[in-house]
């Protein structure tokens, strides 16, 4: 069975996030959208919010599952018998961190690879980080989430 996670903290899900997660699906037999727990982090939305719109974003997706963890990805993918990291790429900034990233897991887990995506062009501008400042601002922000995050 090839099980991919997909790693982040989805502050919120964005439709890049989406749009990754989708495409993937012939991929894969289970995609695990994995929300990893940073103490040190400071959050916008709970854990609890979190879980629930990505839950509800892929309700009609019986090979995706939403989950929760602490320490290391690699460690996260061998307790989930997963070989494969799902990773998405907007730009050349992301590429250059997600492949140190990538190379880093891999030299402690030689039997987990890593697999990059990029995202459509119309979502390749779309970040977490810009929804929340829309958020904060009172600006509109539902051409950048799932319909579910809206509400």
């Amino acid at each position: 069975m090839k099980i991919a996670v997909f790693p982040g903290s989805f502050d919120p899900i964005t439709l890049g996030h989406q749009d990754v997660i989708m495409r993937s699906l012939p991929l894969f037999d289970k995609i695990i959208v994995a929300i990893g727990i940073n103490a040190s982090k400071k959050y916008m939305f709970s854990l609890d919010q979190r879980v629930e719109w990505i839950k509800q974003t892929f309700k009609d997706e019986p090979k995706i599952e939403v989950d929760t963890y602490q320490g290391l990805t690699v460690n996260y993918c061998k307790k989930q018998n997963s070989n494969f990291i799902l990773r998405g790429l907007r730009n050349p900034a992301d590429f250059e961190f997600e492949k140190a990233v990538a190379q880093a897991n891999n030299k402690m887990a030689q039997d987990i690879e890593t697999i990059f995506l990029l995202t459509s062009p119309e979502c390749s501008f779309i970040s977490s980080s810009i929804v929340r400042d829309v958020m904060r601002n009172e600006g509109d922000y539902s051409k950048f989430v799932p319909s579910v995050v809206e509400a």
